[in-house]
């Protein structure tokens, strides 16, 4: 797969990384294999998860190819460049075909990077995992490597304004591989892979320099004022409801033209 765009983009981040003063806490990058197929499981944070998520490999010298939403593929903007990093497109109604390439992507030796919560975590905290993921790895025969990211909320996350002022820690923290199967274990070996990156999330809070009592980064269970679970399951469904209105009115304008 030739990849004429990733480089020189990884030296800007780079460069953009330094312009805003960020100091990067890594630990346990060494479980990142340094070739072969591998599933990156990642928890979801933070709309710029994908660009330090990636971060993550950089010791191992591996590029990460992201399973994404579709919108971001159909933007006028961040669409050629998706698809010159050959990320993964995933139509959330029909993920068939974004499966197969993942497939073939493990197959050719790529590291393929999942978000196993599919949508951002309002309230910090990991949501329910969908089984996408072990399906994936047990299919393909390649570990999981997971991955917490702490800090990437404070800079763009939802309901709150981008904050790209200087001076963030961000901490990535990578776990020990797991083998998985799946069939009817795909449930089981899923609440297994939660329950090792809830560890690790919980380790990752706990460590972090940064850490403020009271901030609305935080979660709740670690003394912040973050929505707690059950607060942002309900911000999540009334986010769904006005997508669905605003989609239906959109097709509804459409008609009447």
């Amino acid at each position: 797969m030739r990849d004429l765009t990733y480089p020189p983009i990884i030296i800007a981040a780079r460069a953009a990384f330094k312009a805003l003063g960020l100091t990067f806490k890594i630990t346990g990058d060494e479980h990142v294999p340094t070739s072969g197929g591998a599933v990156l499981a990642v928890n979801h944070i933070s709309y710029v998860d994908f660009i330090f998520g990636g971060f993550a490999t950089q010791r191992s010298k591996r590029l990460v190819r992201f399973m994404a939403k579709r919108e971001l593929f159909d933007h006028r903007y961040t669409g050629p460049l998706m698809r010159s990093l050959h990320h993964i497109q995933v139509d959330r109604a029909d993920g068939t075909g974004s499966y197969q390439t993942g497939l073939d992507y493990l197959a050719a030796g790529e590291v393929v990077g999942v978000f196993p919560e599919a949508t951002i975590s309002r309230s910090f905290e990991l949501k329910t995992f969908k089984t996408g993921t072990v399906r994936l790895a047990a299919e393909a025969g390649v570990p999981i490597i997971p991955l917490i990211l702490w800090g990437t909320q404070r800079m763009y996350t939802k309901d709150h304004p981008r904050d790209f002022s200087r001076g963030k820690t961000l901490s990535l923290t990578v776990g020990e591989p797991l083998r998985v199967s799946a069939g009817d274990k795909a449930v089981a070996e899923t609440a297994r892979l939660r329950s090792q990156m809830s560890d690790m999330l919980a380790r990752t809070i706990q460590e972090y320099p940064d850490h403020e009592d009271g901030a609305w980064w935080v979660p709740r269970a670690y003394g912040g004022t973050a929505p707690t679970l059950e607060e942002a399951d309900r911000l999540d469904a009334e986010e769904k409801r006005r997508r669905a209105e605003a989609r239906r009115a959109k097709r509804q304008q459409g008609k009447t033209r």
